[in-house]
């Protein structure tokens, strides 16, 4: 009985071999992946010498045999977790001492380094042989598949407990079967075939077509053929335009009773015929405006000359012909400060003008 593990390094032996030649029955094992299995089995242990059932060195065990239940989970392709339980009949060296009960409930790690029949395990063994104690396992063993849910499996593991040194051996034959559907379709693993070589295929010339204004929109799509490489351009390849809105403002202010505009205010103005020549379109409107001291009669007409003073100017000195400038006085109708300081009448006594233009642009590339 003493010579049970190295039947157990047969039985890894021979598991090894069978990987090789049946691998190809097992199911592939992605369609294993999440799922739950359950199980029984059969176990034979070769008892370490030096457990005894007393003190008396005659009352060693010599081997157990039983009969246990195991429930696993696929965590992934290459790794399975289980939890089992095995009664254990205990057997004696010697005539004379009466036999006690043993079990061993385990916790191990089930790992497939080829993802299909042969595995690797380790784990916690809490042995209960005469005394009960935790002790490490690992082991080998192989799974032959029945069919897609069904398997066979040959198992081979020693133990080691730290407290009193005890090396056991055992060997298990099971059936597990699995329960659930897995997210992948069934499928058989297959050995992997090398490809047969190809022949070099010749590169295929690919001919640009042409875009003579390099717009990125080709010739024979092209119903714009000459537009700027600086514009951005739609599906036609035609100039995408944008509405700009430009806009100039003039603001002059005079003093007390007077309507002669200040040598300060002529760069402003400059600005604003500059405008309206490069944009002849358009028209300006000066308005004329007062503090609210002095009459309602006296404030309009002084606006009134205010406004026609800054018309003047652009007529006569700037050469902005006198049909497109008008200039009304609005006296004090339109106060822009309500105070009656000094401030607020300077700010009061102004003329304003604004232009606006809105004019299609090129949108840039």
């Amino acid at each position: 009985m003493k010579k049970l593990h190295l039947v157990n390094t047969l039985l890894i032996s021979s598991a090894l071999v069978l990987s090789h030649a049946n691998a190809a029955d097992a199911p592939s094992a992605d369609s294993l992946v999440g799922k739950y299995y359950g199980g029984i089995h059969a176990i034979h242990m070769d008892i370490d010498v030096h457990r005894l059932i007393t003190a008396n060195p005659n009352s060693e065990l010599d081997h157990a045999s039983g009969m246990g239940l195991e429930l696993g989970y696929r965590y992934s392709e290459s790794t399975e977790f289980r939890l089992s339980h095995s009664i254990l009949n205990l057997v004696k060296e010697n005539p004379g001492f009466k036999e006690p009960d043993g079990s061993s409930t385990a916790l191990d790690v089930l790992y497939f380094p080829t993802q299909q029949n042969f595995y690797l395990l380790g784990g916690v063994d809490y042995l209960d042989i005469v005394e009960s104690k935790p002790s490490l396992n690992v082991g080998a063993g192989y799974r032959h598949y029945l069919n897609d849910r069904a398997a066979l499996y040959f198992e081979g593991q020693g133990d080691y407990q730290f407290d009193n040194h005890h090396k056991d051996f055992a060997a298990k034959i099971g059936f597990v079967y699995f329960f659930g559907d897995s997210k992948k379709p069934v499928k058989r693993a297959k050995p992997a075939v090398k490809p047969a070589p190809q022949k070099p295929v010749a590169p295929v010339a690919v001919i640009a077509e042409k875009d003579t204004d390099k717009d990125g929109v080709v010739d024979k799509r092209d119903q714009c053929m000459n537009t700027p490489m600086s514009d951005k351009v739609d599906q036609n390849g035609c100039t995408i335009f944008e509405e700009e809105r430009l806009t100039i403002e003039l603001l002059v202010n005079f003093d007390n009773n007077k309507a002669i505009v200040k040598d300060e205010y002529l760069p402003e103005i400059r600005n604003v015929a500059k405008f309206l020549t490069t944009y002849p379109h358009t028209n300006i409107v000066i308005e004329g405006h007062t503090s609210k001291l002095g009459s309602e009669s006296y404030n309009k007409k002084i606006s009134q000359q205010r406004a026609d003073a800054v018309a003047n100017i652009l007529v006569s000195k700037f050469a902005i012909d006198e049909s497109r400038v008008s200039a009304v006085g609005y006296g004090e109708e339109r106060l822009i400060e309500q105070g009656d300081s000094n401030a607020a009448h300077a700010a009061n006594r102004r003329i304003e003008a604004q232009i606006e233009v809105v004019q299609k642009k090129a949108a840039e590339r």
